[in-house]
């Protein structure tokens, strides 16, 4: 099975992680498209326009059996166009977890770290709207512009990205806010420094395990057979922190400039 899986960046491959623990017997070609980095804060059309490129490459070049768009902004913006043009492929998207959030708050009181983009996109007012309309969950949405920059450039760990995460963390923790759902795939990368504001009582929800294991399910519904083994292309668009991604995968892996974007 040849999986093409993109993000605007690094968040992408807290999904490729949870792929390569699941998921054997295929090709991963991860793009990071940091040219075009962040995606937060750009338009409908421009972030479908990057998507529906990324996807003709994936396809001309590598041939792929899979599409997994690990980015909740892109998915938002692009998933339903995807399905549309390209029915012969298995496509998975991301998506804020707020099911499992509600499933898993004690008190009743969620918050939801995103980007601008994902937090005023109709599909994401639609999943709320659906999810916590009627109930006696309280969400507590906060945009975070600038934290995927953070992340993309290995500032987790200062000052600066503590600053700014105390900012949009205070009023959560003052008002016994308990489960977070981490609504980008970068996030997951702050997850540390999240759950140190928060006092360390707090659940943090991100996606990745649950894509990998939709994208398996899906998979083997079409004769996939999963042994065998695994291996992992990276290309980037731009320019990109090397440090970090050996940092996140665990290993050093080459990574391929691609210039044609």
């Amino acid at each position: 099975m040849k999986v093409g899986v993109f993000d605007s960046g690094l968040g992408g491959l807290t999904v490729v992680q949870a792929m390569r623990g699941l998921i054997k017997g295929a090709e991963i070609h991860y793009i990071a498209d940091t040219k075009h980095a962040p995606y937060g804060d750009k338009s409908h059309e421009e972030i479908l326009q990057y998507t529906l490129d990324i996807t003709e490459y994936f396809i001309k070049r590598h041939n792929i059996d899979a599409l997994v768009v690990a980015c909740n902004t892109a998915t938002t913006a692009a998933i339903k166009t995807l399905r549309e043009r390209y029915p012969q492929l298995i496509i998975v998207g991301t998506e804020p977890g707020v099911k499992p959030a509600i499933e898993a708050t004690q008190s009743g009181k969620v918050g939801i770290l995103a980007t601008p983009a994902t937090l005023k996109s109709e599909k994401y007012q639609q999943l709320v709207d659906t999810l916590a309309s009627g109930s006696e969950i309280t969400l507590y949405e906060q945009a975070c512009p600038g934290l995927v920059e953070q992340i993309e450039q290995d500032l987790v760990d200062t000052e600066e990205t503590r600053g700014m995460l105390e900012g949009w963390l205070c009023g959560m923790r003052e008002t016994g806010v308990d489960t977070i759902v981490l609504g980008c795939t970068h996030y997951p990368l702050a997850a540390e420094r999240i759950s140190e504001l928060m006092n360390h009582r707090v659940s943090l929800i991100h996606t990745g395990e649950a894509i990998a294991k939709r994208l398996l399910g899906l998979a083997q519904k079409q004769g996939h057979c999963n042994n065998g083994s695994l291996s992992l292309s990276l290309y980037t668009t731009g320019s990109i922190n090397k440090k970090a991604v050996s940092k996140m995968l665990g290993e050093s892996v080459p990574i391929q400039k691609i210039d044609r974007f």
